[in-house]
């Protein structure tokens, strides 16, 4: 995975020593996602797709999109479409992607490149490989996630954000065993680039055969970690965990009425195990979803599809249609 490295993770910002008197997070459920097709016909895997909402709250989706070496003439995007209610990020860990939108964003993200945009009250784009990936070829790996927005921020202005590689925030395990790649949110004190409008953390670790990562965990955010390659275990019961895999720890943002949240959540490797993990602080409202939209009621999903087929959601730039 071309995702950002370095040659000594022990030369970066180190997580904290693991302590022992923080309670650990339990693993309540470990299950293999889905694999399906979107856009154009690339393939992905659905990693949260058999999860029960209520245990996501506020992530919507998550595909990781290949991992795919494409031939000549194979590689494939999405055609323009629209979105409202919610935040799109995608991740490119290997290959090549580009954006374009109906509110001027846009630009190329590579190995380790983030783009985050907020749909809110409603935006078009696209994305698609630049015609010289399409001409030869070649691999294709990533992840979008969905992020839902709370229903006194579904109608704010688009937004679009570029995350470069060499801007994400680069953590070590105490040991050196692990690298962290901190995407948005905070870890440790340590703050990722991504701007978000829903209190969430983001980060891609890449552990070593036999490390451990343990990671401190507000106790108002849930908490997923999902395989993206390798083999390893999951929670101090060391629930196993392989490639394809989502494991859902307790807490659920610790609100009243739920299990009380550890404070750490911990993966350790068995080969080289390479994890997205992802925490949110819970939204707690009701979660209408149809495509692509995502709002709060019935009502506004109608109003949604209206305000698109009247072009109230953007217009394709001249020339990209």
């Amino acid at each position: 995975m071309p995702a950002v490295t370095v040659e000594n993770p022990l030369a970066l910002p180190r997580l904290p020593r693991p302590d022992g008197a923080r309670p650990e997070r339990k693993v309540l459920a470990v299950e293999t996602a889905p694999s399906g097709f979107e856009g154009e016909g690339f393939p992905v895997r659905k990693a949260l797709a058999t999860i029960k909402p209520e245990y996501l709250d506020p992530f919507v989706m998550m595909d990781q999109m290949g991992e795919i070496d494409y031939a000549a003439g194979e590689p494939k995007g999405t055609p323009w479409h629209p979105h409202r209610g919610f935040e799109t990020v995608t991740y490119m860990i290997d290959g090549v992607i580009d954006h374009l939108d109906s509110n001027g964003g846009g630009g190329t993200i590579t190995n380790g490149d983030t783009q985050w945009m907020t749909a809110g009250a409603g935006i078009l784009h696209q994305e698609a490989p630049p015609e010289w990936l399409v001409q030869q070829g070649g691999l294709f790996h990533g992840i979008q996630l969905w992020v839902n927005l709370p229903g006194a921020k579904k109608m704010i202005a688009p937004k679009y954000q570029d995350i470069g590689a060499s801007s994400v925030a680069l953590l070590s395990s105490d040991d050196g065993g692990a690298l962290v790649r901190l995407i948005a949110g905070d870890l440790a004190g340590h703050a990722g680039p991504g701007s978000t409008q829903t209190p969430i953390t983001m980060l891609h670790a890449t552990i070593s055969p036999g490390a451990r990562l343990t990671l401190p965990w507000r106790k108002d955010f849930n908490a997923l970690v999902y395989a993206l390659s390798g083999r390893g275990t999951v929670g101090a019961e060391r629930r196993p965990l392989a490639s394809g895999q989502l494991a859902v720890f307790d807490g659920f943002g610790d609100r009243p009425g739920r299990t009380t949240a550890g404070e750490s959540i911990t993966i350790t490797a068995k080969d080289a195990l390479d994890v997205i993990v992802l925490g949110g602080e819970p939204i707690g409202e009701p979660v209408a979803h149809y495509g692509p939209f995502v709002m709060n009621t019935h009502a506004e999903l109608v109003q949604a599809f209206e305000d698109f087929q009247a072009g109230r959601l953007g217009t394709v730039p001249a020339g990209h249609a």
